[in-house]
């Protein structure tokens, strides 16, 4: 646990010397899930995801958030839900507000660049995404 909270701590302490706003321009597109760290400290690596996510926030802060299950050359399978985001700025920190028909929840974006993002979510979960690379096959 002390170990956790000293990653936190040093997550925190670089994410209020960055301007969270410039996150917004990294989030969008397609995200894989990396590694999950737990509250008390424990790590998940994912080595292969069968589903991705595909993120899409406008100007206007409101966006979604998809499942999709990744084929071959750049095609996706999908179905219809999606979660809706609202995107807030408050106290330094970039927030997703998710809202379905099921249930709402808040992240907190930690940190966002082109090939990573790092968010917590209320039960302090920390999920550590990557930027989601298709698989290109030469077919010819």
């Amino acid at each position: 646990m002390k170990r956790f909270l000293t990653i936190i701590g040093l997550i925190l302490l670089v994410s209020c010397t960055t301007n969270t706003e410039s996150y917004l321009e990294h989030v969008n597109g397609y995200w894989e899930i990396d590694q999950v760290i737990f509250t008390d400290g424990t790590k998940k690596e994912y080595k292969y995801n069968e589903t991705i996510d595909y993120i899409s926030i406008n100007d206007s802060l409101k966006g979604f958030r998809k499942k999709l299950k990744p084929g071959f050359n750049s095609k996706y399978i999908t179905s219809k839900d999606a979660e809706g985001i609202t995107v807030k700025i408050e106290n330094d920190s970039l927030n997703f507000y998710y809202k379905t028909p099921y249930a709402n929840w808040k992240e907190t974006v930690l940190s966002a660049n082109e090939n990573q993002m790092k968010v917590v979510n209320d039960r302090e979960t920390v999920y550590i995404y990557k930027r989601y690379k298709p698989l290109e096959l030469d077919l010819e």
